[in-house]
């Protein structure tokens, strides 16, 4: 959680630069992003904004009024369009307010905006879900005939319906998922999480002869752990140390209450292919990078059923937005731990192609700790499971995570 932590901190290093006046919100970034059933508009924020959304007819535009707003960032250079949104323009509409006009591609339902907060940080976002022409909410568009003109600014928007800026109501969630019960302690370590997959009533894979799963990732997250410690560089946690079954999104939670910086969850999977081996490393991803690691990822997950406990009743809003926004920073430190990992152990292991995959596992899912998934090695292969047995093949596996971390922290 240091990386995270370093990047709020920078970040709110960034809010205190007196870009603008202090007593002005100041609109510091602006994000699209094309989802399967919607799309998403970020705004980023050195304040709560006082604000408004509405959509216009004829042609069909989405605007956004910010009062006494102000652009930290050069508005030239707003994204392009996506899903939608065709193009994004900007103009200071007059002393009182600023404007955002997205020219629509077609007809869209404006969802209840969501302001996110994380101490000096705030986003707003809204999202936008295609409908047909008939189904447009009468309530969110504002008939307007007269032509657009032109403030000063970056390009035409439209002109202000009265009152220019009324309160909206916000749903607003604390960016993150529930923040552990303790303050972060105080310590010079790194703190390593290493989760030996399945365990108790979910043996996980069992190879043809008769290894569990289970019994491999413990036995390689226990050398993983002795080899980490005897550099005296890390702490060490594991979310379990005996043949326990563990659901995943607990498997989240000791992670973060432990206030991890690295999460590896170890793993050693069959194929249906029994020529198929050797290991590959995934990080998140909402849409896999292929058939192959999307079936995975949903046969991981289904493991919460086995103990009849289903943890994924989370607030649909809030959980997607914090998919999609809280871990944009911690899927980039996934992304590059992976990279670093998939170098050390192509010293020590076989690997698969395409070795750093990705995938929507749900054990990955933490907004504030980098993680990994680590498909060691298949066990419907006779050589990968022979090799995962031998405790001299373990330790290779352990020491190439221990280098990688090295790399990775130094």
């Amino acid at each position: 959680m240091k990386g995270i932590g370093r990047f709020l901190a920078v970040l709110a290093l960034g809010l205190a630069i007196p870009l603008v006046a202090a007593s002005r919100p100041a609109i510091l970034d602006v994000r699209l992003g094309q989802h399967p059933d919607k799309t998403r508009l970020v705004l980023e924020l050195s304040q709560a904004p006082s604000y408004r959304s509405y959509l216009v007819e004829n042609p069909l535009r989405l605007v956004i009024e910010l009062a006494g707003a102000d652009w930290a960032f050069d508005p030239r250079v707003l994204p392009a369009g996506r899903g939608a949104i065709q193009n994004l323009r900007f103009a200071r509409f007059d002393a009182a307010s600023s404007r955002l006009v997205a020219d629509l591609a077609t007809p869209v339902q404006l969802m209840q905006p969501v302001l996110l907060t994380s101490g000096s940080s705030f986003r707003l976002v809204i999202d936008l879900v295609p409908v047909s022409g008939t189904q447009v909410a009468a309530s969110s568009v504002i008939p307007i005939s007269a032509e657009d003109t032109a403030p000063v600014g970056a390009g035409p928007v439209l002109p202000a319906p009265k009152p220019l800026i009324a309160p909206v109501p916000l749903q607003v969630a604390s960016l993150g998922f529930p923040p552990p019960a303790k303050p972060v302690p105080p310590r010079t370590k790194p703190i390593i999480v290493i989760d030996p997959g399945h365990g108790g009533v979910d043996p996980g894979t069992i190879a043809d002869g008769g290894t569990y799963e289970k019994t491999i990732t413990l036995a390689i997250a226990r050398e993983v752990k002795r080899v980490l410690e005897a550099t005296g560089r890390y702490r060490v946690v594991l979310t379990r140390d005996d043949d326990i079954f563990i659901p995943l999104r607990q498997r989240i939670q000791i992670a973060r209450q432990a206030h991890g910086d690295v999460f590896i969850s170890l793993h050693a999977d069959a194929h249906a292919n029994d020529e198929t081996r050797g290991a590959s490393v995934y990080t998140l991803s909402e849409n896999a990078s292929d058939a192959e690691a999307e079936a995975l990822a949903q046969r991981e997950n289904k493991v919460d059923l086995i103990a009849g406990v289903d943890l994924s009743k989370e607030s649909e809003v809030v959980t997607g937005i914090l998919i999609d926004l809280a871990q944009r920073e911690t899927m980039n430190l996934s992304a590059r731990f992976a990279g670093i990992l998939v170098d050390e152990m192509a010293r020590s292991t076989l690997l698969l192609r395409n070795t750093h995959r990705f995938a929507g596992f749900a054990v990955l899912k933490a907004p504030d700790v980098a993680s990994v998934l680590v498909e060691m090695g298949y066990l419907s292969n006779d050589a990968d499971e022979a090799l995962l047995k031998t405790k001299a093949h373990r330790k290779k596996l352990a020491e190439a995570i221990g280098r990688a971390l090295d790399r990775y922290f130094d």
